[in-house]
């Protein structure tokens, strides 16, 4: 699940659920049977991107882009599993392709629309992601989730710790100089810890590898040594009280937090730093951005696809490719921290400006190297359930309500039992 703040960026006020679903049918008016919808969630999609397509494509068609909240991928698939009144593109998130690429079949396959002309724009592990097992391509890359470390740089001037980027990057360059460092931090500046909570370092850790919990042959791995790497990794962090134990879902006790400058870092993908501007404005100048052992995992990114029965797909893969381009996927990241997919917006004025909230710092190179190192990882549809419940067993730790052997073994039963129920072997 992306934080609240993400998913709520980029409201435009447009049609609400009920009026988006209920779209136009075959028998309208002329007038309305030139309408095609975007149905997408609220965010991943820039807004003043859309507003420029509207004006693009007005002459062809009324671009309707609307936003659907809540469960989002049940809607979409009610809609997509109709046949009728489909929307001539649709969203994905990122955190939900895998349980869309089975069901291809009710995409266009956008190898046959001129896809594969422009692959070579974009990083290549995120139109693997979209790609179905017969090579079928149901999605174009919105956006990407390359990972780092977010930190205070007035903490750790004051702990005597590096506090420029690069500085940072080479004294901290493995996840035990990370924690061996969290060690130093705690111990000159007892009132700050060096992480929200563990399941951030377990997250990444395991979004680096190339497995999760399930294999591509249908088996549940969640038992395995790649995963518990990344779980006694995690441990470590709480046994040696570096965590604020701040659940990811307790959003006030993590705005709370930043504003008190009471965590240090934050790992995660380059959305995160939209919400560390957003839920702290007054620590704006003193956070930086710095590669280690954080870069080459991607934690995020959606995609645009168009459904197989909606009646244009040609003009359907025009637009999407005139919203995602790289000057326009640029757009995107200034407004909302979102990382391009195409690898020309990289180097593209927009993204190369200083940043005053990170000290005015260009952060823009640090998740371009992470982007390139990251890699398509498999991931099964019931992966995100069975993470659930390793991240809440973690959780349980950092309670101090059970050990944390007894918290992994419930944790990889638990993930077994999930698996099983969702058809896993």
């Amino acid at each position: 699940m992306l934080p609240i703040s993400r998913r709520a960026a980029l409201l435009l006020g447009l049609a609400g659920a009920a009026g988006g679903l209920a779209g136009c049918r075959q028998e309208t008016a002329t007038a309305e049977s030139n309408r095609m919808r975007l149905l997408y969630w609220s965010g991943g999609l820039s807004s003043e991107v859309l507003d420029r397509a509207r004006k693009q494509f007005a002459d062809r068609t009324e671009l309707d882009p609307v936003q659907i909240e809540g469960t989002y991928r049940d809607k979409l698939m009610e809609i997509l599993n109709a046949g009728t009144d489909l929307p001539g593109i649709v969203g994905i998130k990122g955190e939900e392709v895998a349980a869309l690429v089975p069901r291809a079949d009710l995409f266009a396959d956008l190898h046959t629309l001129g896809a594969d002309d422009l692959m070579s724009q974009y990083v290549p592990w995120k139109w693997q992601q979209a790609a179905s097992p017969d090579n079928r391509q149901i999605g174009f890359p919105i956006d990407t989730g390359p990972t780092a470390t977010f930190y205070r740089a007035d903490l750790f001037e004051r702990a005597g710790l590096p506090d420029d980027p690069g500085k940072m990057a080479a004294a901290v360059q493995t996840w035990a100089d990370y924690i061996a460092m969290g060690r130093k931090l705690v111990k000159a500046l007892p009132s700050v810890k060096l992480v929200r909570n563990s399941s951030e370092l377990y997250t990444i850790m395991l979004w680096q590898g190339t497995q999760r919990y399930i294999d591509e042959t249908n088996h549940y791995i969640g038992g395995e040594a790649h995963v518990k790497r990344a779980w006694d990794l995690s441990v470590q962090l709480i046994e040696n009280d570096l965590v604020a134990r701040i659940a990811g879902t307790d959003g006030d006790g993590w705005a709370k937090a930043l504003a008190e400058g009471t965590v240090a870092t934050a790992l995660g993908a380059s959305w995160l730093g939209y919400d560390l501007k957003s839920m702290a404005p007054d620590t704006s100048g003193k956070w930086r951005v710095a590669s280690g052992p954080a870069i080459g995992a991607n934690y995020g990114g959606s995609f645009l696809a168009i459904p197989q029965g909606s009646s244009d797909h040609a003009l359907s893969f025009e637009i999407i490719k005139w919203i995602l381009a790289p000057d326009n996927q640029a757009v995107a990241f200034t407004e909302a921290g979102l990382f391009p997919a195409a690898t020309a917006a990289f180097e593209m004025p927009a993204l190369l400006q200083p940043d005053p909230f990170f000290g005015g710092q260009k952060t823009v190179g640090i998740f371009a190297e992470s982007a390139r190192k990251a890699h398509r990882v498999y991931e099964a549809p019931a992966d995100g359930k069975i993470h659930e419940s390793f991240v809440l067993a973690l959780d349980e730790v950092e309670k101090g309500s059970t050990s944390a052997a007894q918290a992994w073994t419930a944790a990889v039963e638990g993930g077994r039992a999930t698996a099983a129920s969702l058809g896993v072997n």
